[in-house]
C-alpha cells in the first residue's frame, strides 16, 4: 500500500466470526463467517474515492451488546447419563454440490486472477471449488468439525472457561457451535482436502465475491507455504500449543483480511457494493449477539489484530515480509498484539509441577496449556461478571509485559470440585506488580472482600472455594481451590518443589 492510499484512512473492518481452530475446539478449515451488525465500516476522507465513500454512507457502525449476568463457579460436569446436557449430533450424509454455472465459474476465475495479482503469490495448482447452499455447507462442516469434538469435550471446555470467570457455568458450548454454524458460515477453504466452498444466496453477488477473494487467499497460502505440514498447523499441534496456533491463525486470517480490503478497494464493482449493503441491511445474528462477551472478542481476534500484524510487516517490507513470516511463524499472541516484538521476543517456557500427588487420585487433570497475553487480557476485560471487568486500557496495561505462563485445571468427579493454577512470568518485577494490582481489583469485584493480605499474597473465600493471588519477583500465581489448605499446598508445590 502506498502512502497516498494509507492517507485516505480507509478502514474496512470485517468481523468474520470464528474459524474452526479456536484453541478450545480444534481445527477443521479456514472458514469465513459473515459479520454481525458492525460488519463493514468504511471511513473515507477523500472525496475522490467515490466507490468507498458511497459505501461509507450506507453501512452502520458498531453497537455494543448487553453483557451476561455473573454466576457462581460450577459444581458439576454432566455425566454420560445426563441426556439434557449431552446433545447428540445427527450425522447426515455430506451433500454433493451441483455444477457451478459457467457465468459464475468465469467470475471465480477472474477473482482468482485479481487476488494473484494483488498478493503476488503464484498458484501451484487448481483448487476444487463448490457453490453450496447454506444448509449444505453447514452439514459438511458439522460432519467434519464434530468428528473431533464431542459433547463431553465441550462440557469440559465450558467448565474450564467458567472456572476462569469467562463463561456461565453449564454453558452449552456444543449446542452453541452447532447453532453458530447455521447462522454465520459464509464459506471455507478446507486445507486438508484442498477444497473451497462458498455459500450461494440468491446468486454470486457482492457478498459471495468478497468471500471468494478472502477464501482464495487461503488457497494461495496453502499452496505456497503448506498450512498443515509446512506451518505445523494441525489438531495435534494446536492441542499441544494453542498459543502458537492462535498466532498462526492471526497471520493466516490477517493476511486474507488485508488482501480482501485490497480486492474491495481495487476490484469491487458498484453492484458488489449495492449487494453487500442490501445483505447487511437485512442481516441478523441472534446466536452471535447472545454469546458471552469474551467469545465475541475472541472470534474477531485473528481478523482485527491479525490484519494489524500483517500491515505492520507490509510497511516494513511489502508482501515479501509477510511471506517471511510464514517461514518463521509468530508463536504468541503477544507478538500479534505487539508486532514490533516479532520475532525477537520469544515466550518463556514456564512449568507448573504435577499437582496430582497433592490432590490425590480422586482428582483428574482436566486441562493444561498457555493462557497468553490475549486471554490474560480477556479475563480482566471481558469476563462473565460485568462488575469485575476492568477497562480496556487498564486490562491492556496489566497484560502487557507478559513473558510466559502455564495453567493447569483439575476436577474431582465425586464432589465436583475444581482446582486451578495459573503461573505467569513477566518481563519485569514492575510488570508483575502491575498485573498483581489489576488482578486483585478484578478478583475483589468478582469474589468480594479479600480474606487476608500478607507478603504479596491475598486470598478470597467465596462460594465454590478459595482463591489466592501472589507475586514473587517477576512471577504471579493465581490459585483457585476448594479450600485455603489445598491452595496453600498448591502454592508451596510451585515455589518449594
Amino acid at each position: 500500500m502506498d502512502n497516498s492510499r494509507r492517507n485516505l484512512l480507509i478502514i474496512v473492518v470485517v468481523i468474520l466470526i470464528g474459524c474452526f481452530f479456536v484453541s478450545i475446539v480444534g481445527i477443521g478449515a479456514l472458514g469465513y463467517f459473515f459479520p454481525v451488525d458492525r460488519i463493514l465500516t468504511v471511513l473515507a476522507t477523500n472525496e475522490s474515492v467515490s466507490m468507498v465513500t458511497e459505501v461509507a454512507t450506507l453501512v452502520p457502525s458498531a453497537t455494543q451488546e448487553a453483557p451476561f449476568t455473573a454466576t457462581p463457579i460450577p459444581t458439576s460436569i454432566p455425566t454420560a447419563h445426563d441426556t439434557e446436557a449431552q446433545p447428540t449430533l445427527q450425522v447426515t450424509e455430506v451433500p454433493t454440490p451441483g455444477p457451478i454455472p459457467p457465468e459464475i465459474a468465469e467470475q471465480m476465475d477472474q477473482i482468482e486472477a485479481q487476488v494473484i495479482n494483488i498478493r503476488e503469490l503464484k498458484p501451484s495448482g487448481t483448487v476444487t471449488r463448490a457453490l453450496l447452499t447454506r444448509e449444505q455447507l453447514r452439514q459438511k462442516i458439522e460432519t467434519d468439525f464434530f468428528e473431533d469434538y464431542s459433547p463431553e469435550e465441550a462440557q469440559e471446555d465450558s467448565l474450564v472457561l467458567s472456572a476462569f470467570g469467562l463463561l456461565e457455568p453449564g454453558f452449552a458450548m456444543f449446542t452453541f457451535y452447532q447453532d453458530l454454524l447455521s447462522e454465520q458460515i459464509a464459506g471455507q477453504y478446507d486445507h486438508k482436502n484442498k477444497e473451497m466452498d462458498i455459500v450461494q444466496g440468491f446468486g454470486f453477488g457482492g457478498p459471495e465475491r468478497l468471500t471468494y477473494a478472502h477464501e482464495y487467499t487461503h488457497a494461495l497460502q496453502d499452496q505456497n507455504f503448506d498450512i498443515e505440514d509446512g506451518l505445523n498447523y494441525t489438531n495435534e499441534s494446536c492441542e499441544e500449543d494453542s498459543e502458537r496456533c492462535a498466532a498462526i491463525q492471526a497471520l493466516l486470517e490477517g493476511d486474507a483480511s488485508m488482501l480482501e480490503l485490497d480486492w474491495f478497494y481495487n476490484y469491487a464493482t458498484q453492484q458488489d457494493m449495492i449487494d453487500i449493503q442490501d445483505f447487511y441491511a437485512e442481516y441478523e445474528s441472534p446466536i452471535y449477539d447472545s454469546a458471552p462477551d469474551f467469545l465475541r472478542e475472541d472470534f474477531i481476534f485473528p481478523y482485527i489484530y491479525g490484519q494489524t500484524f500483517v500491515e505492520y510487516l507490509y510497511n516494513l517490507g511489502g508482501w515479501e515480509a509477510i511471506n517471511d513470516a510464514y517461514r518463521n511463524v509468530p508463536v504468541s499472541t503477544e507478538q500479534i498484539l505487539h508486532p514490533e516484538r516479532y520475532p525477537a521476543d520469544q515466550p518463556e517456557n514456564v512449568e507448573v509441577p504435577d499437582l496430582m500427588p497433592i490432590l490425590g487420585e480422586e482428582w483428574r487433570e482436566l486441562d493444561r496449556g498457555v493462557m497468553g497475553e490475549w486471554y490474560t487480557f480477556l479475563i480482566l476485560a471481558h469476563g462473565l461478571n460485568p462488575e469485575a471487568r476492568l477497562s480496556e486500557s487498564e486490562s491492556k496495561a496489566a497484560s502487557d509485559g507478559w513473558g510466559g505462563d502455564e495453567y493447569l485445571v483439575y476436577y474431582h468427579d465425586q464432589n465436583s470440585a475444581i482446582a486451578l493454577v495459573m503461573h505467569t512470568s513477566w518481563e519485569s518485577v514492575n510488570d508483575a506488580t502491575q498485573f498483581y494490582n489489576a488482578f486483585q481489583k478484578h478478583s475483589t469485584a468478582r469474589f468480594g472482600a479479600p480474606a487476608n493480605l500478607q507478603n504479596n499474597r491475598i486470598g478470597w473465600t467465596h462460594e465454590g472455594g478459595y482463591t489466592e493471588l501472589s507475586t514473587q519477583n517477576q512471577f504471579t500465581t493465581w490459585v483457585l481451590a476448594p479450600d485455603e489448605a489445598i491452595a496453600q499446598q498448591i502454592w508451596s508445590a510451585i515455589y518449594s518443589p
